[in-house]
């Protein structure tokens, strides 16, 4: 059988999917709270569920090509934005089935797990989505005047979230405006002068990719508010979501 994944490729799926290798955090999470059994390999930095006992085959940017044959899975999970096309064509020459899906907003993010757990995985719709989205149709900006933030991903050099982001839809949901929104890059470097004299109500740090914590990033910006958050809850899609809209709910205030 023949699927379109998010990307229009055409992706010859067996009719029973036995064994998936997940290249992206989310989706292995995602697969693992829907059907464990599935997963034969994952990449180092999949981290939940913290008991996920697989194959480990390196990092999203490099994963071990040969590893992932070798498990010979029926289909193999990936991101646009999470994973080099190099490695993904490379897994294709080995005759793997590769799944590619596009997250760019929360609506995106439905719509793509969806079609990844039940279209190319074919699995009943798992329950956790339902109430994922139930918890984020109750999240509405308020009548409170709209606020603008900068969310740095990265320092040495500062980078940050720029245009058609996940993590940007989910901060706009809340009446936050992302002030790179604009930005012809999506995660554009900008100095941190630039970022305080961009003057936002709000820095938003996350832990992941960079590890920003109460020592290391509130400091450099003085004049702001610096809201610490879970990377996990502000830009995977996952199982994730159905706790996100409150984490974020409480941490953005």
């Amino acid at each position: 059988m023949t699927d379109t994944d998010d990307l229009g490729h055409r992706v010859p799926i067996p009719a029973q999917v036995h064994r998936v290798v997940s290249l992206v955090p989310s989706l292995t999470e995602a697969v693992a709270a829907t059907a464990p059994g599935l997963l034969v390999g994952a990449t180092d930095w999949c981290s939940h569920p913290a008991d996920l006992d697989v194959a480990r085959v390196r990092g999203t940017k490099n994963p071990d090509v040969d590893a992932i044959a070798h498990l010979a899975p029926d289909l193999v999970i990936a991101n646009e934005e999470e994973n080099r096309v190099p490695d993904l064509d490379a897994l294709r020459e080995r005759g793997l089935a590769v799944w590619v899906t596009q997250v760019r907003t929360l609506d995106e993010a439905f719509a793509s797990l969806r079609r990844l757990l039940v279209g190319a995985c074919r699995l009943d719709e798992p329950e956790w989505l339902g109430r994922a989205e139930d918890a984020w149709s109750r999240i509405h900006p308020g009548p409170r005047p709209p606020r603008t933030a900068v969310v740095p991903i990265w320092r040495r050099p500062w980078m940050v979230v720029g245009r058609d982001t996940f993590a940007g839809d989910l901060l706009a949901r809340f009446g936050i405006a992302n002030l790179y929104a604009d930005d012809s890059e999506r995660y554009p470097r900008v100095g941190l002068d630039a970022l305080v004299a961009a003057g936002p109500d709000l820095v938003v740090l996350p832990d992941e990719p960079y590890r920003f914590t109460a020592d290391d990033g509130p400091e450099c910006f003085p004049d702001s508010r610096t809201v610490l958050l879970s990377g996990r809850h502000l830009t995977w899609y996952g199982p994730s979501l159905t706790e996100a809209a409150d984490e974020l709910t409480r941490a953005l205030g």
